[in-house]
């Protein structure tokens, strides 16, 4: 999961002030935490304690409640009687990298993908992104290869994964669709040559940036096995010691390396 929360802390505070290049300080003082990273925690937490996605987002999200979500999503955290509200954006998808580890066969990992999305992002392209980034961490982490990855993602989610970033790059704008940012997010991590490189491939396209990092990272985290510490020491000083425990707890439940 740190892969998902390190590229969004590092992404924060590129998602309005966008830049165009790999070449940046990855933690500056602002760094923080947002949405990404609480979501991510609570389908985390969800999974650990068999409660249902509904409560638990809820939960984490009152707790955090200026973390930076939509419109629709703050509504729906308040409100009495929670439904889904049929949206298509990528907040199905930043949220699900833990559905991928604790499930152990790529059609349980898609079924729970659409069930963690489906409490919100109830449109067929908001659970298309949810399983899209669920199934290549799944198969990045049981040892699949990228091309293998990327013939999956194409043929089952029908997501054109045959651009480049530097093609992508010149004309890509802010983007809040999981069609119009999950795509994006696997390139980069299919371009990427270590952890680091998916970060910064992913925050280089500009728009969505910390949402696109969070997925990237979460993608390459999975399929390179390790981050270096460095940065998850740096991301850990901007996290609550709650969600550290929950992150720990996940991964000794789920033996995570």
């Amino acid at each position: 999961m740190y892969g998902a929360i390190i590229g969004d802390i590092i992404g924060s505070v590129y998602e309005r002030k966008n830049i165009k290049t790999t070449k940046f300080e990855l933690f500056k003082g602002n760094s923080v935490f947002t949405d990404d990273t609480v979501l991510t925690i609570a389908v985390a937490d969800a999974i650990l304690t068999h409660k249902s996605y509904t409560e638990t987002l809820q939960e984490y999200g009152k707790k955090y409640p200026n973390a930076g979500y939509g419109g629709n999503f703050y509504r729906w955290i308040f409100s009495d009687n929670p439904q889904p509200y049929n949206s298509w954006g990528n907040g199905s998808a930043m949220r699900v990298s833990p559905v991928a580890y604790a499930f152990n066969s790529i059609e349980k990992v898609l079924k729970e993908a659409e069930k963690s999305a489906i409490v919100t992002h109830n449109h067929p392209e908001g659970v298309k992104g949810a399983q899209a980034v669920a199934a290549a961490i799944f198969m990045a982490r049981t040892g699949k290869s990228k091309k293998q990855i990327k013939d999956y993602i194409q043929k089952t989610f029908n997501y054109d994964l045959e651009r480049s970033i530097d093609e992508i790059r010149p004309v890509y704008k802010f983007d809040v669709s999981c069609q119009g940012s999950v795509p994006e997010a696997i390139i980069a991590f299919l371009e990427s040559t270590d952890f680091e490189s998916a970060i910064r491939l992913a925050i280089s396209l500009g728009g969505d940036s910390d949402t696109i990092a969070a997925m990237s990272g979460s993608i390459a985290e999975a399929f390179y096995k390790k981050i270096p510490e460095n940065i998850i020491s740096e991301a850990k000083k901007r996290l609550p010691e709650e969600f550290i425990k929950v992150i720990e707890g996940f991964k000794e439940k789920y033996t995570i390396s």
